[in-house]
């Protein structure tokens, strides 16, 4: 008997192409300010992540997509929000919130749909992660200047979400679709 296949899968809502572009211009401007070592989310890469499945099998996939298969939601409105940052020992992430009330709708009821097949998040926070940072030059400094940035109000309708595979690489992540789930 064949060995499955493993994959790298998680669940997302990426973002259009306007929202990309503003979210890449803010990292321009923040990344001159050289106030970090780390790296920037390449534009493609921007997503919010509504569940991660972690490494899971190919036939584990499958049950997956029929599973979402059977979710019914309707399209709706999503903004970027604030800019905030997770910070730890081991790896602090600069993020931009996604504000839309569906949004934890959505991902509870996806979380609804895979409870047999995994546990149900704990702590979602619609965040989409813009860089991740090894070293923070002052963290007062940093703090005080991501603290003052004004986020435009970029909206835009979520259509869709889409169950993602993962492949890591030494340059990144690479990122790909599996199957793309329409919102009514």
């Amino acid at each position: 008997m064949e060995k499955e296949k493993i994959v790298r899968c998680f669940i997302a809502i990426e973002l259009p192409r306007e929202a990309m572009d503003y979210i890449e211009e803010l990292n321009l401007i923040i990344k001159k300010k050289n106030l970090f070592a780390g790296k920037f989310t390449e534009p493609e890469n921007l997503h919010l992540t509504l569940k991660f499945l972690g490494e899971i099998s190919d036939s584990k996939v499958e049950e997956v997509r029929k599973k979402l298969k059977e979710i019914k939601f309707r399209s709706f409105e999503a903004s970027l929000g604030d800019i905030g940052v997770f910070i730890n020992r081991y790896n602090s992430l600069l993020w931009i919130k996604l504000n839309g009330k569906l949004i934890w709708e959505l991902q509870e009821l996806i979380d609804n749909h895979l409870k047999n097949i995994f546990s149900k998040e704990e702590r979602f926070m619609s965040h989409i992660t813009i860089a991740r940072m090894k070293k923070i030059q002052s963290k007062t400094e940093f703090l005080d200047y991501i603290k003052n940035i004004k986020i435009k109000k970029t909206m835009f309708k979520v259509n869709e979400f889409i169950l993602k595979k993962s492949e890591l690489k030494p340059e990144g992540p690479v990122y790909s679709d599996i199957e793309r789930f329409k919102l009514d």
